[in-house]
């Protein structure tokens, strides 16, 4: 896979506001936010998408939905709610080849999304 803006991030070429990094995944905020929190959660493993990720990365993958949890609790967004949102491929508004989530919150949402 070639090197993508997130995995330039996850190698430390680009700087990024981090909220959280571990062994599995980075979390930062986006540099051009859809909600007054957005937060990009993003797996160090460089999987396309979700449709490339395998059984064996289930664990990776319930991993990243915690992250996306436990980062909404500690910016407040619990109460209120949320949107976690994985787009996968072009059709589906995927602009970065590098499998990622979209942490959303701060302002009520529309359904269905557009």
């Amino acid at each position: 896979m070639a090197q993508t803006v997130f995995g330039r991030i996850v190698a430390g070429e680009i700087p990024a506001d981090k909220l959280l990094e571990n062994d599995d995944l980075i979390a930062i905020r986006d540099v051009n936010p859809q909600a007054p929190v957005h937060v990009l959660i993003i797996p160090k493993k460089p999987l396309i998408g979700i449709s490339d990720a395998s059984v064996s990365d289930n664990e990776l993958l319930g991993k990243l939905l915690g992250a996306a949890r436990d980062l909404a609790a500690s910016l407040g967004l619990s109460t209120e709610g949320y949107r976690i949102v994985i787009n996968n491929g072009a059709s589906a508004g995927q602009s970065v080849p590098h499998l990622h989530l979209h942490l959303l919150g701060g302002r009520d949402f529309l359904w269905p999304p557009g």
